[in-house]
């Protein structure tokens, strides 16, 4: 049902899956994670597979989500990558120079990342035969601006450093990792993912000039790299501004933030499949205000085929179980009707 959203082909009901459906939120995450390091949880196929698979069957979403993490992909080009408590991904030795971007290796994924193709083996052997399995990959500026500030960051300052004063060097390293990048979206494909979705997480920091500038032909490249066999997604947060050039770059479904308006914003792509756009934090409100914003997100999409019900974001740690089983059964039960 799910795949047929995405080419935008009549479905029974409106299939929904949930960005961070598996996660921190759910106490069979953590059963599953307990004293586990989180670099060799994502990288544990009997674990990740474990808990993609919990979630799937613990809320009844119309397709699964491997789960992994973006970040993992930077290892094999030469970047230490460590998750530390109370501060999230941190890489020890950031990229902020002509050498740094030299030194970056793109390795084929079978090398680098193969630890994917077993995941995606052992999810797919126990997956339900009629729920979909969805691959990801952070798309170029993503990952990028990962690599380069070394951690989280508010003002993107050595990013857009490079961006601006070295602009050669920054597309330098924008090729390597589409060239990385796409090896690694191909592998997922290979293995049997159904769709996939590129997350440009940070993308909502650009203007539409800088998106255009530094950063639309490098997506657009990576979407031409593995579109064709599998549905695309492409998703970013932050990003209303930058959903006409985005769409340019080419994927299947659209993924909407809950700041964007999705009827108005899908009849002017014109696009065959949309996604989202529930706001993550409804979630954590009691059941009338999820419901009254559920149906409000099913009143704008109107029942039109392609539209795939979704967060504008990740479930956050904060979110009660029973109000995300809730969404998908209410989801399910109205769109049906």
């Amino acid at each position: 049902m799910f795949i047929r959203a995405c080419r935008g082909e009549p479905t029974g009901h409106t299939p929904i899956w949930l960005n961070r459906q598996a996660g921190r939120y759910m106490p069979e995450y953590h059963q599953v994670k307990g004293d586990t390091p989180s670099l060799d949880f994502f990288k544990n196929p009997e674990l990740s597979a474990r808990v993609t698979l919990d979630a799937q069957r613990i809320l009844g979403v119309d397709a699964a989500i491997m789960f992994a993490d973006l970040l993992p992909v930077l290892e094999p080009m030469g970047l230490n990558l460590d998750y530390l408590p109370g501060e999230g991904p941190v890489f020890s030795n950031p990229v902020r120079t002509a050498a740094d971007v030299e030194a970056l290796r793109v390795v084929p994924a079978e090398e680098g990342t193969g630890y994917i193709q077993q995941t995606v083996g052992n999810i797919l052997a126990d997956l339900p035969q009629e729920i979909a399995l969805i691959g990801f990959a952070g798309a170029p500026f993503t990952l990028a601006s990962y690599a380069i500030e070394g951690r989280g960051s508010r003002n993107y300052v050595h990013v857009k450093k490079m961006m601006y004063q070295a602009p050669a060097l920054w597309h330098a390293m924008m090729e390597k990792l589409v060239d990385h990048v796409a090896d690694y979206a191909r592998l997922q494909i290979d293995s049997g993912v159904h769709a996939l979705q590129i997350f440009d997480s940070w993308v909502g920091c650009l203007s539409v000039a800088d998106y255009r500038q530094y950063v639309a032909r490098h997506s657009q490249a990576l979407i031409d790299r593995i579109k064709g066999r599998v549905p695309i997604i492409y998703f970013g947060t932050g990003n209303p501004h930058l959903v006409d050039d985005m769409y340019q770059a080419g994927p299947d479904v659209m993924a909407l933030d809950w700041r964007t308006p999705l009827a108005a914003t899908w009849d002017r792509l014109g696009c065959t499949a949309v996604q989202g756009n529930l706001d993550p934090i409804v979630l954590c409100a009691d059941r009338d205000t999820v419901r009254v914003q559920t149906e409000a997100v099913l009143a704008e999409a109107a029942g039109r085929p392609g539209h795939i019900f979704n967060l504008g974001h990740g479930i956050i740690p904060e979110t009660p179980v029973d109000n995300v089983k809730y969404l998908v059964d209410l989801v399910h039960e109205r769109s049906a009707r």
